[in-house]
């Protein structure tokens, strides 16, 4: 009987199934392996992340950003800069409205996910798909707790990448806090617009309270902020954040967190928001003052609270003085200067939100005889006195040939008649006299920081300034020739601790007491009965008027009861204002500010007495008051009539006399001349010589001390 041979096995399904079988298993294969591995890796590095998370404690106290509050001399917050954080809420101490609105309209799903929420990331990729093509962000798929961790670990950044590593931390913070620690974080953190960051500081930006105290209808106005901060904030559009509070209420009706007729009942157009400050003149003192803060102090980054100089009741009447009086078309700058150089108002112009240049520290312009101080000081430091009898008389100064305002030389007359009436034969004179040189140097030693030219036309106030320059200058001859240095912020403190206090430095004596003591007898003079008598205030006030060619520039500068002010008005344009002088409108406003501005201070009597000029020289209607300085002796652009070769003229040193505590190195860095000058020869008193003896310069000579240069 024939053996049977074997039977042949059947072949496995895996040979019987078709090639595309084969590969669909492989994928799904694959992709379960992958699946896993994925898994795995995600759970890998959550636990990594987890472990790496700071505490609870150190989340809420991580800074988002430095915030700025400055502060007035008496305290009053003036503004906030950078991102503002109110007080840190506790979670069972935030409005249930609060959490129930943020919850309904943030990530209602928030009490059920864990971290990232797959149905929510499902709509939010189907909204993208209908929406493709118009170029519209992927929204709606973030939770709350993604939120948090985009806030505090990572940036705004719109990319994959950052959308893992978003979710990763998600799942972290998930893992190790609880979702009331993650919603008080969120609660606490997020940015609601308008540099408040945390419910406490919207409440108090848009409410003017603190949040514990959120009504229902203002937490549904606050919630719906997140979603487009800059677009639905009640100061920037408060139509659409009303609109979008309404959403939010219908969106906590129908997740149940308020019946319907709750909804109905609140109305959020009710909602009263807290005024917003005023962002006018405050801020031109403010952006000149807080710069100074990147070489007062190195902390950048907990929440600084400077205290600055600044008088708010001083601040008001000096832009009410500057709106009132700057003639129409003109732009007018004013400081104020408290005895030991505390900035007590600025105003850079009239209206700060239409123009933030502030012409107060930024415009240079030509001061006209206001300059006159610089050519007065360094007369009477060379040896002048207030009662010098000088000759106004035609005078040549290398071809060119000053006039006086009246078209008129009144002969020998004093050197106090010379300066209050602004007599500009007599400032050349003296300039020539001493040397422009010499002026130049005096305008350096108190703190003019432009250029300065030398030519013979300088002396009628030809180089610009600007008026916080030329008010420091005043305000250091009313402080008996010390040095007063201009400063804005008195202390900053962070974290309760004052990390920088200001001190007042006393130690640099500019010119003898003396020679300041003569100055403020001219000055006082100048306004009592020359140039400047629209300033007077019904209690002693010295200064001096300034006004340039075909009245483009007036200047009022001056000082009383300890508080030195200037004032400048003119065009940005430099173009002429009719009736624009010294004299008018800065001399009025100038009064009309420190009327108000010393009110409460006790009168301070000068230590020189008020003396007349001769009273001959012009009538009550003299051609010398209310008239422009020096406008006939520059051309239309400023310059000089006949213009000499350019260049400037090297400072001469001021040779100290006996008995001055005259501080020369420090003089030395503020002129910039040489720390160790070169031996001065030096010479006997000048002599009176005989009645017909010749004189050069019409300045009549009296026994004095000579100045340092022989060719002088």
């Amino acid at each position: 009987m024939a053996s049977k041979s074997p039977a042949k096995p059947r072949p496995s399904w895996w040979r019987r199934a078709s090639f595309w079988k084969r590969f669909v298993l492989w994928s799904l294969g694959g992709a379960v392996a992958l699946g896993l591995l994925a898994v795995v890796a995600l759970l890998i590095a959550v636990y990594t992340t987890r472990s790496s998370l700071p505490s609870y404690d150190e989340l809420k106290s991580s800074p988002n950003g430095q915030m700025i509050r400055v502060h007035a001399a008496d305290g009053t917050v003036l503004v906030s800069l950078g991102p503002s954080y109110g007080e840190w809420i506790p979670y069972d101490q935030i409005p249930a409205v609060m959490k129930d609105a943020i919850v309904a309209v943030e990530d209602r799903r928030f009490e059920s996910h864990w971290g990232v929420d797959p149905l929510g990331l499902a709509r939010a990729v189907r909204v993208a798909y209908l929406n493709r093509g118009s170029g519209r962000r992927l929204q709606g798929a973030s939770t709350i707790t993604q939120q948090v961790a985009r806030t505090i670990f990572l940036s705004n950044k719109y990319d994959f990448g950052r959308k893992m590593r978003e979710a990763v931390i998600a799942l972290a913070m998930e893992r190790k806090f609880s979702k009331d620690q993650i919603l008080e974080l969120y609660l606490n953190k997020v940015y609601f617009g308008g540099g408040a960051y945390g419910i406490d500081a919207a409440s108090r930006k848009f409410f003017g309270h603190s949040a514990n105290d959120l009504s229902l209808a203002e937490a549904a106005v606050v919630a719906g902020l997140v979603k487009a901060p800059s677009h639905y904030s009640p100061t920037a559009d408060a139509e659409a954040a009303v609109e979008r509070a309404s959403v939010v209420l219908d969106v906590m009706a129908e997740t149940g967190k308020i019946s319907a007729a709750e909804a109905r009942s609140v109305d959020p157009r009710s909602v009263k928001l807290a005024p917003e400050p005023k962002q006018n003149s405050v801020r031109y003192f403010t952006d000149w003052a807080l710069p100074q803060l990147e070489v007062l102090i190195d902390e950048s980054e907990a929440p600084l609270e400077v205290w600055t100089t600044l008088d708010l009741g001083m601040q008001r009447a000096a832009d009410e003085a500057i709106r009132r009086n700057a003639p129409e078309g003109a732009q007018g700058a004013l400081v104020s200067l408290d005895r030991d150089g505390a900035v007590r108002a600025m105003v850079g112009g009239k209206d700060y939100v239409s123009s933030i240049y502030n012409r107060a520290t930024q415009a240079t312009r030509q001061p006209g005889s206001a300059w006159k101080l610089f050519v007065y000081l360094a007369a009477l430091e060379a040896g002048h006195k207030v009662d010098d009898v000088v000759v106004d008389e035609p005078v040549t100064i290398g071809g060119w040939s000053p006039r006086n305002s009246s078209g008129r030389n009144s002969g020998q007359i004093s050197l106090r008649t010379a300066f209050a009436y602004s007599i500009n034969t007599i400032a050349a004179k003296l300039g020539q006299e001493v040397g422009f040189g010499t002026v130049a140097d005096m305008a350096r030693r108190f703190g003019i920081t432009t250029p300065i030219n030398t030519q013979p036309a300088m002396v009628l106030g030809t180089s610009n300034v600007r008026l916080l320059d030329l008010t420091r200058a005043y305000a250091s001859v009313a402080q008996k020739g010390i040095a007063v240095t201009p400063y804005g912020i008195t202390r900053v403190t962070a974290n309760g601790q004052v990390i920088y206090q200001h001190q007042v430095d006393t130690s640099h004596v500019l010119v003898a007491p003396y020679v300041a003591a003569q100055m403020t007898d001219l000055l006082q003079t100048a306004v009592a009965t020359g140039t400047g008598r629209a300033a007077q205030i019904g209690r002693p006030v010295a200064g001096k008027t300034g006004t340039t060619t075909s009245n483009k520039d007036g200047w009022f500068m001056g000082f009383s009861s300890g508080l030195t002010t200037g004032v400048w008005m003119g065009r940005d344009d430099a173009r002429p204002i009719g009736g624009l002088q010294g004299g008018t409108a800065p001399a009025r406003a100038f009064a009309s500010f420190m009327t108000k501005a010393v009110a409460n201070r006790p009168v301070e009597q000068f230590e020189t007495k008020v003396t007349l000029p001769e009273w001959q020289l012009e009538p009550e209607d003299n051609a010398y008051y209310a008239e422009p300085d020096n406008g006939v002796f520059v051309d239309a652009d400023g310059n000089p009539v006949e213009p000499q070769e350019q260049g400037t003229t090297p400072a001469q040193p001021v040779e100290e006399e006996q008995g001055d505590r005259i501080d020369e190195d420090w003089i030395d860095r503020m002129t910039g001349r040489p720390a160790t000058p070169q031996p001065v020869p030096q010479r006997g008193p000048i002599r009176t010589p005989a009645p017909d003896a010749p004189q050069r310069s019409g300045v009549v000579p009296r026994e004095r001390p000579a100045p340092a240069d022989e060719e002088y």
